[in-house]
């Protein structure tokens, strides 16, 4: 009998990216029994109902929400509506601004079943054009977090050490944070942990969810599996945006305890 995956899109705007993931995703999925969900979060740019008027795969479903839930609740929606007649083995978390060009899904998960003790995979992050975003990084720090937005000389440092550039990443390495925009998780886990910390309306509550999951098992960066990722950076662009990435990280230094390096 195939695997059975589940697998979620939370979407905001961009009806069109958010469809071409979702094709992207069932196209390249072989195999394994993939049940996917795009959750369209309230987008004022109307892209629920372009998206559930769009030809979508067979095994994909398009869901409005009448409110914005926040990513992480997105997905814990997204989990429970896809798991309700029966426990998955695997959930796949996907950002909208992916794509695939191999069966990503089932090489990780066909990893995961050869290697019991990890909790939870994150592929290799290309851009679309081939250059690398460093997917492996370490626990969130406030050194790292202002590296990451100012690229200031002095900091260079503390981004080398959060990427984990001071590592031989050419093989499966365990990591502290797994990127939330694709991740591959145990059902069984994902629902004992409840999912997403609901605390978190957006940002961070990736780096979150892979500490929780770091006390069941390992977090591991799979290099050998490769995903496209556009990566918009909002927060670079929008000072709203980085406003809510430093509420969310506050609460994660809360929750987990605030580290400078």
């Amino acid at each position: 009998m195939e695997t059975l995956v589940t697998a979620g899109i939370v979407a905001y705007n961009g009806a069109a990216e958010v469809a071409q993931a979702a094709h992207s995703v069932a196209r390249h999925t072989h195999g394994v029994r993939l049940r996917m969900m795009v959750l369209d979060n309230a987008s004022p740019d109307g892209a629920g109902k372009k998206l559930q008027k769009m030809s979508m795969p067979e095994n994909v479903q398009v869901v409005c929400s009448e409110k914005n839930i926040g990513f992480g609740q997105g997905h814990n929606r997204i989990f429970a509506e896809l798991n309700r007649d029966g426990l998955s083995r695997y959930h796949v978390v996907i950002n909208p601004d992916i794509t695939l060009d191999c069966d990503a899904i089932t090489r990780i998960c066909a990893w995961m079943d050869s290697h019991p003790d990890v909790a939870m995979v994150t592929p290799r992050l290309l851009y679309p054009d081939g250059r690398e975003q460093h997917t492996p990084k370490r626990c969130p720090t406030l050194l790292a977090l202002l590296a990451r937005q100012l690229e200031l000389p002095f900091l260079r440092k503390a981004e080398r050490h959060y990427l984990m550039l001071d590592e031989d990443l050419s093989g499966p390495t365990d990591v502290q944070f797994c990127s939330g925009c694709f991740f591959v998780m145990r059902s069984e886990l994902y629902q004992a942990m409840g999912g997403f910390d609901p605390r978190y309306f957006v940002y961070v509550e990736d780096a979150d969810i892979t500490r929780q999951a770091l006390q069941y098992g390992r977090a591991i960066y799979l290099p050998q599996v490769t995903v496209y990722h556009t990566w918009h950076r909002e927060t670079r662009k929008k000072f709203k945006n980085f406003c809510m990435q430093m509420s969310s990280m506050f609460k994660y230094w809360k929750k987990w305890g605030f580290r400078l390096y």
